[in-house]
């Protein structure tokens, strides 16, 4: 499997969470929480995001063919 590398700084008081979940034996490391937290989000807003998307996509047209006209 091809991974992504992606370095990611968070505020202390967010790391200091992160740290308890690892102690606390909820992940096994800072990249295994990250993972989850990234694939529930996508999970969550997928939809919401490719609604955002597609507006501004028509927007945008809607600009190109009012310039056009």
């Amino acid at each position: 499997m091809v991974m992504k590398t992606l370095e990611v700084q968070l505020p202390d008081q967010v790391a200091f969470e992160l740290d308890a979940l690892i102690k606390g034996g909820w992940f096994a490391n800072e990249n295994e929480i990250v993972r989850a937290a990234l694939m529930e989000f996508a999970r969550r807003n997928r939809f919401a995001l490719i609604e955002q998307f597609q507006r501004e996509d028509i927007a945008w047209a809607l600009q190109q063919k009012g310039k056009t006209a």
